[in-house]
């Protein structure tokens, strides 16, 4: 999901602290709130989480969280920039106390890792070669037509892949956003599945070598359209941080600063509209 992209990822691939340093164990709520400092990880990947040029955390889920955290009376937040894949693990050693990545909320993972409400939601893409030489229009296709596709390790796509029945070999996995350009445009995959959003930032990042599948069609699985519901990830054991989190989220979804901070990463009205439609208790049940 994210070589165009090398100034901002070499400048965020280590991580970023504001603050004083987090403690080696998660905290509570009441714990944090006596430190000062949150601890945030996010998995460069625009416009949903990530470190621009001067260090500083942009996207959707940190622009939020840094209001939330204020209004938790947190004033410092410690960033940590990571592999997707490496997210959840991280939660759950105890690396950081919130994953602030937009990152989907599903069954899978609800067995792993506690949500907040949705912060967003969001359709999907992919990526091709400039031209579309192949004519790749939808993930259906993978199943039969032989092309490769590229997915980032932990997405959710590779169950979408899985379900539509593309077979294991024709799946490339990359471990960032950052080779998905490279990836694409050099022939190792004929397409790059991700976000709408995602593949959007992609290709305009990539210099012409690439583009978004124009006339693109939502992939289908067992008769729904697949749209994505993302939101604050936490530890299993912090159940009080996401609670807190929740009740001023719930209040800053009622505000026009909200809409405002998505749309400017390029939400559409849809997009937040969606963001109301599905509970994170219905996500996880599937």
């Amino acid at each position: 999901m994210k070589t165009t992209f090398k100034p901002w990822l070499l400048a965020a691939a280590a991580a970023f602290t504001l603050g004083p340093g987090a403690a080696a164990q998660a905290a509570d709520l009441a714990a944090i709130q006596k430190s000062g400092t949150l601890r945030v990880a996010v998995a460069n990947e625009i416009p949903y989480g990530y470190m621009d040029l001067n260090g500083e955390a942009k996207g959707a889920g940190p622009d939020v969280i840094k209001h939330i955290a204020k209004a938790l009376g947190i004033k410092n937040i410690s960033w940590t920039t990571t592999n997707f894949g490496s997210l959840i693990p991280g939660l759950q050693a105890d690396r950081y106390d919130v994953v602030a990545a937009e990152m989907a909320i599903l069954p899978q993972r609800c067995e792993q890792i506690i949500y907040s409400e949705p912060n967003s939601s969001y359709g999907e893409g992919l990526l091709v070669a400039k031209g579309n030489p192949k004519g790749i229009h939808d993930f259906e296709s993978f199943a039969t037509s032989g092309n490769k596709v590229a997915i980032m390790a932990g997405a959710d796509q590779l169950e979408m892949l899985q379900a539509l029945k593309v077979p294991a070999d024709q799946i490339v996995t990359i471990s960032n956003n950052a080779d998905a350009i490279s990836t694409v445009s050099t022939g190792r995959a004929d397409a790059y599945a991700a976000t709408s959003l995602t593949v959007s930032e992609l290709a305009a990042k990539s210099q012409g070598k690439t583009e978004a599948a124009h006339d693109f069609k939502d992939p289908v699985v067992d008769g729904k359209v697949v749209r994505s519901w993302g939101g604050f990830a936490f530890s299993k054991d912090s159940a009080d941080l996401r609670d807190a989190v929740n009740k001023e989220l719930a209040k800053f979804k009622k505000t026009q600063e909200w809409k405002d901070i998505l749309h400017s990463y390029g939400f559409s009205e849809e997009d937040t509209s969606e963001s109301f439609a599905r509970s994170t208790a219905q996500l996880c049940a599937g």
